[in-house]
């Protein structure tokens, strides 16, 4: 699995080059698209497409040949493969066929963006491409926002406003984040500030390229005061939320503790 740059080719390693150059076949996501590289390392092993529409067909036939001793290199069309790229079903048959699987290094959207956001990265999770619509959409943008940690995703450059939109409304508004565009490439730029205020400034001008957004967790937006939760909190009640349902929403909203959440939530008089 040979890791390939994301826009600037001169961060390709010497020992990924030299490892396409020395394997029987490439398999590349677009074949098209990985031969400017090649070109660039004067690589002329041949290549064959595998991506997502034909994995399923060709992983037993690369495992067949696998098996017979040739060697294979998996790229994406950028970046570290298997990371919103196709891979992990031939990753997972060559390992259970006894096959040695190794990885070599290299460029990846998602640290680069995550290390240049100026949020925490000890701990962080990755959550790709989330889905356009639906409940799998809901809550991926819910476990967000109620996370304590970093969150890294990709989005397409005309739904990063729609995205952060979603995520101020669930609660994650004043949150740090950061949208990073074009990393290594001539236009790279990285924006930060809030969720709400880069959800604004999207909603009015689509980034382009390749985009990049990190949210930093619950615990480092400024803590709120007791006032402030207070009013929340009695303004949930006043539009008919139980004791319950606050106290969860201002674990999510605020990234507070469960019991100060629900201490509060139980202080608030009940309108009715």
């Amino acid at each position: 699995m040979v890791s390939t740059p994301i826009g600037n080719l001169g961060d390709m390693t010497h020992r990924g080059a030299e490892v396409l150059a020395s394997v029987a076949a490439i398999l590349a996501e677009d074949t098209r698209h990985s031969r400017s590289l090649l070109d660039a390392y004067e690589v002329r092993t041949p290549m064959l497409a595998y991506h997502e529409h034909n994995e399923a067909r060709m992983t037993p036939q690369i495992v067949e040949r696998l098996r017979g001793g040739e060697s294979f290199a998996l790229v994406s069309d950028a970046g570290t493969p298997l990371l919103s790229d196709p891979g992990a079903r031939l990753v997972a048959a060559a390992i259970d066929a006894g096959i040695a699987v190794s990885p070599v290094p290299g460029a990846s959207a998602l640290l680069a963006a995550l290390v240049a956001s100026g949020l925490d990265a000890t701990r962080f999770t990755f959550y790709g491409f989330l889905a356009r619509k639906g409940r799998e959409r809901g809550e991926a943008i819910e476990a967000i926002a109620a996370s304590r940690h970093t969150a890294v995703l990709y989005e397409a450059p005309g739904r990063v406003g729609a995205t952060l939109a979603d995520l101020a409304d669930a609660g994650a508004a004043e949150r740090p984040a950061a949208v990073a565009r074009e990393l290594t490439k001539t236009f790279e730029e990285i924006r930060r500030g809030t969720v709400g205020a880069l959800g604004a400034y999207y909603a009015e001008q689509a980034p382009r390229g390749e985009v990049v957004i990190v949210v930093g967790g619950a615990g480092d937006a400024p803590a709120p005061d007791e006032a402030t939760l207070r009013a929340r909190a009695a303004a949930l009640r006043s539009a008919g939320a139980t004791p319950r349902d606050v106290g969860r929403a201002l674990v999510a909203e605020f990234g507070i503790g469960r019991n100060e959440a629900y201490r509060i939530a139980q202080a608030t008089d009940d309108p009715t």
